[in-house]
């Protein structure tokens, strides 16, 4: 079956960083566009009108949809389904547990990894790369780490502390894992870390 990578973190957790470092190591990697309702940054995003959403839903073409910082974020099946038919590695960058459930419905190969930060580091990058909204994405912080809590059955199939192995080394640890030399690791380790 065909790999997929799902890159779960809180904000700032290196997911544009090491996607980057993916797509330079192989080019099979392939950065995924979730599709964006909203404002704000539209980079890396295919935006699209709360009329086009409704239409994909309305035929079973959403996998999965969140709402955050006041936009909705959703992936959708035909746009998966075209990358693995071309033979790309789709890189999903999803924040919550449920998304990772409901992006696993589509058949592929998926690999989890959970890329990890301290809070206090969340904060310092948010600010390093000037956004404004700091608060919200340290909320952000405080719900991917409850919701780690409340799933505590879910396994990575790799756990990278972001602040602690540069992009290039976590990339080549995903790019171990999707080769298929990882095993399944709790996210309990990572769950008390947050200064």
């Amino acid at each position: 079956m065909a790999p997929g990578v799902i890159l779960y973190g809180p904000p700032a957790s290196g997911k544009d960083t090491i996607t980057t470092e993916l797509l330079a190591l192989d080019p099979h990697y392939v950065a995924y566009q979730r599709l964006k309702v909203g404002g704000g940054k539209s980079h890396g995003y295919r935006v699209i009108a709360t009329e086009r959403l409704r239409e994909l839903e309305s035929r079973g073409a959403v996998l999965y949809s969140n709402s955050r910082y006041g936009n909705v974020y959703a992936v959708d099946r035909e746009s998966v389904a075209a990358l693995i038919q071309a033979g790309r590695i789709p890189v999903l960058h999803l924040g919550q547990v449920q998304g990772i459930t409901a992006v696993e419905a589509f058949p592929a190969r998926w690999v989890r990894v959970l890329l990890w930060c301290a809070r206090a580091t969340t904060a310092e990058r948010v600010a390093g790369r000037g956004d404004s909204d700091i608060g919200d994405r340290l909320r952000a912080w405080d719900e991917t780490r409850r919701d780690l809590r409340e799933h505590a059955n879910i396994q990575f199939d790799a756990i990278i502390r972001t602040d602690e192995v540069a992009a290039s080394t976590a990339a080549r640890m995903i790019h171990a894992a999707v080769a298929g030399s990882s095993d399944p690791h709790p996210a309990d380790d990572v769950l008390e870390v947050d200064a």
